[in-house]
């Protein structure tokens, strides 16, 4: 602590103060009389509670938050610039748009927190001269801080993190499309199945992280620092297997959706097993029914409404996918990836192929972390093994013992069994 930090005694609160502060504070957002915006800057608030409590728009400069509980908080839009916010405990809080820009959250839980468009650069430290109280004596400059935090399956999206400092920091799942990390310390970080599409990681030092199976797509990575970098699996701009491109895809098409539609008299059946089918942008409607796709890259198509009943997908790559009311009944899709996928309102239960026989969606080790599946049909799907965190499933057909060896944390929304 500097010699002016010293020389200023931030306020001590208690939790009961701390709650009429918060009760106010929600008052002024419901329009309520007697409602004051709730103004905690330079304040010490260490090991007290604002788990569950909405504060947005309040004021938190440089107060000292340490091992607090914020808990599902809303904060979206506060300013927490230069806050010490270490050890506290923040999993699935809102903080959409925030300002910390020179803050400390190291070793803080932010497990599924929101933190789109954040502000985490660096920022100049100043404190307030009790003598005078108007004159502001400059400190020093200072990264904002993430070292050892929890980040898993956060939303950085558009979040400005230039110079972070996020050494062994645990990102894994995180969204951070457009985030720029231009100059961020990440040494060791763990960034596994990380969404960086057009993010900015120029200069930054990435030295010992993993990067397993994130995607670089459209990504700057100018000058940064790739020494014993474990990017096993990453999905950049390069094709992956056979380039879509290369294969007359169109007559492909047009051939299996008429072998489709005449029950297989005319038209040839499309193999696209390894094939990357990113080039195709959109397949929104097609009639791909019985299609071959095993360990194929769909990764960002439009598929919405799509038909893939009795589909051969195992190992597929549908991550970021939007298959709304797409018809994935009987669908093979074994170990299949689809993080981040819209399925709302998808049929992915038993395909009837006969009287009394029926044959089940195999979702069998699938990966379909934060998946919208609002509305879908998983009746009688094979779910053994999956990992579901943190989707959506509002409205889902589903029996609650289907879940039982499904990895299924921060679930999401009330299941319509």
């Amino acid at each position: 602590m500097s010699a002016a930090a010293a020389e200023y005694s931030f306020t001590r609160l208690s939790q009961a103060e701390l709650d009429q502060i918060c009760l106010k504070h929600e008052r002024l957002m419901k329009g309520i009389p007697g409602g004051m915006r709730a103004k905690l800057a330079w304040c010490d608030l260490s090991g007290l509670s604002l788990k569950g409590r909405v504060l947005k728009d309040a004021d938190f400069t440089a107060a000292i938050m340490v091992d607090c509980d914020l808990t599902g908080a809303v904060l979206d839009g506060s300013n927490l610039y230069c806050v010490d916010i270490q050890l506290s405990c923040l999993k699935g809080a809102s903080l959409r748009r925030v300002d910390l820009r020179g803050a400390c959250l190291r070793g803080a839980n932010l497990e599924g927190v929101d933190m789109f468009e954040a502000d985490l650069r660096e920022g100049a430290m100043a404190m307030p001269d009790k003598k005078t109280g108007l004159v502001y004596r400059e400190i020093s400059e200072r990264a904002s801080e993430a070292a050892y935090a929890n980040l898993r399956g956060a939303n950085l999206e558009r979040s400005k993190l230039t110079g972070i400092q996020a050494m062994k920091a645990d990102f894994t799942d995180a969204i951070m499309k457009s985030c720029n990390l231009s100059r961020a310390n990440l040494k060791q970080a763990i960034m596994d199945n990380v969404d960086l599409e057009g993010a900015n990681l120029s200069g930054a030092d990435v030295s010992g992280a993993s990067l397993k199976d994130a995607v670089l797509i459209g990504a700057k990575t100018d000058m940064w620092r790739v020494s014993q970098t474990d990017m096993t699996g990453v999905l950049t701009d390069k094709p992956v297997g056979q380039d879509i491109t290369d294969l007359p895809y169109g007559n492909m098409l047009r051939q299996h959706a008429l072998w489709v539609s005449t029950i297989g008299k005319e038209g040839t059946p499309s193999v696209f097993d390894k094939a990357d089918l990113r080039g195709l942008k959109s397949i929104k409607g097609f009639n791909l029914a019985a299609l071959s796709a095993k360990g194929a890259v769909f990764y960002g198509l439009d598929m919405r409404g799509i038909q893939l009943q009795g589909s051969q997908l195992d190992g597929a790559d549908l991550r970021n996918c939007d298959l709304s009311g797409a018809d994935l009944r009987g669908a093979r899709m074994a170990k299949v990836r689809m993080d981040g996928a819209n399925l709302e309102g998808a049929k992915l239960g038993a395909l009837m192929i006969a009287k009394d026989r029926y044959m089940p969606a195999d979702l069998s080790d699938a990966r379909m972390r934060n998946v919208n599946f609002t509305f879908a049909d998983l009746r009688m799907a094979k779910l053994d093994g999956a990992d579901i965190s943190r989707s959506n499933l509002e409205g889902a057909q589903l029996k609650l013992e289907a879940l039982e060896n499904v990895t299924c944390m921060g679930l999401r929304g009330k299941i319509a069994e």
